[in-house]
């Protein structure tokens, strides 16, 4: 029997707890402790933390909805041209040097934390 990795259910909660709470969770929570704990590559970090956004999106959508919080019409004018955004993105990551990447991702984090004290 394969052994369940604590970690990512422990990162998974936390980040699904941020989702909700913050409207992050991807990349500004899984894909730093991915690094931090679980020391994935920077690549990998990011796929997987796409490869959650779906569930976790589902499950916030369906709560908010029961609440009538959601706004269909604005969630699609937000979501298509994000999907759109994020294929290219994918295409654009596997060119850019992941020492690049690593810069610009601190740049972000830091941009965010700074309009956050603000």
């Amino acid at each position: 029997m394969k052994r369940v990795p604590l970690p990512l259910i422990g990162i998974g909660l936390v980040a699904g707890l941020f989702s909700a709470l913050f409207g992050v969770g991807g990349g500004l929570v899984i894909v730093p402790l991915l690094l931090l704990f679980l020391k994935f590559p920077l690549r990998g970090a990011t796929a997987t933390s796409l490869g959650t956004v779906g569930i976790t999106a589902l499950a916030g959508v369906i709560t908010y909805s029961i609440h009538g919080d959601v706004k269909p019409g604005a969630a699609m004018l937000l979501g298509l041209p994000a999907a759109v955004g994020a294929y290219y993105g994918a295409a654009l990551q596997q060119r850019v040097p992941v020492r690049t990447l690593s810069i610009l991702f601190a740049v972000l984090l830091l941009a965010v934390a700074g309009k956050l004290f603000v």
